[in-house]
C-alpha cells in the first residue's frame, strides 16, 4: 500500500503540512504512527479525501468538463485580437489562449478568482520518480 508522509500529502493537495496536520487532528483525514513516530497517511485516505474536496466545489451550471481547477488569475497578456491568461491553482499553472474580447468580458486580471475547466480526451499520465518503460 502507497502511504505518504505529511508533508507529501500536503504537496498533493496543494496545502500547507500544518493544513494536513489540522485535517488528521481533527478526524477529518485519517493517518497513522510507524515505528518512529511518524504519521503516514495511506493513500486511498488521501484519494478519499482529495475526491470529497472536489464533489463539494459548487457548480454553477450543467457540464459534460469533469476537470476543474480552481485558482487564481496571476497574469493576463492581452494583445489586438488574443489573451493568454495565467491561472495559479494550487501548486499547478494553467495558461490559457482566449480571445482578447472573452478575456475583457470576463473581466480577467490578476487577482481575481477563476476556474479553469479542461475537457480533453488526451490526457498523459506520468509516474514521478520511475524510469520509463517500453512496452514490448
Amino acid at each position: 500500500m502507497t502511504t505518504f508522509r505529511i508533508s507529501e500529502a500536503a504537496a498533493v493537495l496543494g496545502v500547507s503540512a500544518d493544513t494536513v496536520r489540522r485535517l488528521v487532528d481533527g478526524g477529518r483525514l485519517a493517518a497513522h504512527r510507524d515505528e518512529n513516530g511518524h504519521r503516514l497517511i495511506a493513500g486511498t485516505d488521501l484519494a478519499a479525501y482529495a475526491r470529497a474536496q472536489t464533489e463539494a466545489d459548487e457548480r454553477t451550471g450543467i457540464s459534460s468538463a469533469r476537470n476543474r481547477l480552481r485558482g487564481i488569475v496571476t497574469e493576463v497578456i492581452r494583445d489586438a485580437v488574443m489573451a493568454q491568461v495565467e491561472i495559479a491553482a494550487g501548486p499547478f499553472r494553467v495558461v490559457s489562449l482566449m480571445s482578447r474580447q472573452a478575456a475583457d468580458e470576463l473581466g480577467l486580471e490578476p487577482g481575481v478568482m477563476a476556474v479553469a475547466v479542461v475537457k480533453s480526451t488526451n490526457v498523459v499520465v506520468e509516474i514521478p520518480g520511475h524510469a520509463r518503460v517500453a512496452s514490448q
